[in-house]
């Protein structure tokens, strides 16, 4: 077995409402509590990072599955939501949607077909999903175009 480890040092001032800064091999900025929670909305937040992972791990295992298949791509892009409720105080990451837009030469009705199962299967088998599993909902909702119209 062969095992990666990641680290990732952080520092935090001045209780809920301060900020704080994340540093990463490669990776680093300042981070607090969103707007969006009553926060000062400084950097990015822990609710951005998780669909940052959850939507980069998605889109780095499609484009890999599309490449496996030999799917010629002329443009692969990706929005991401990530939807959080408020209940009695408690906040709950709900769900993720991720919607690709996967542009290929000559889309046929069977090449369609193809990447739309790719699309859902790099859901399913994206680590980040895999970790959420059973605790936050991840849908896909992919647009595929054809680029010669």
């Amino acid at each position: 077995m062969v095992q990666h480890k990641f680290t990732m040092d952080l520092t935090w001032s001045d209780g809920r409402n301060g900020t704080g800064n994340i540093m990463a091999s490669n990776l680093q900025t300042q981070i607090s509590i969103p707007r969006e929670m009553d926060g000062p909305g400084i950097g990015t937040n822990p609710d951005e990072m998780l669909l940052g992972a959850a939507a980069t791990c998605y889109l780095i295992t499609l484009a890999a599955l599309l490449e496996r298949s030999g799917v010629s791509v002329l443009d692969l892009s990706l929005q991401s939501e990530g939807f959080v409720s408020v209940e009695n105080g408690v906040f709950t990451y709900e769900k993720i949607v991720h919607k690709p837009k996967i542009v290929v030469p000559e889309l046929t009705e069977h090449l369609e077909s193809r990447i739309a199962r790719f699309a859902q299967k790099a859901e399913q088998t994206c680590m980040i999903s895999k970790a959420l599993k059973g605790n936050v909902a991840i849908e896909c909702d992919a647009q595929i175009l054809d680029g010669c119209i």
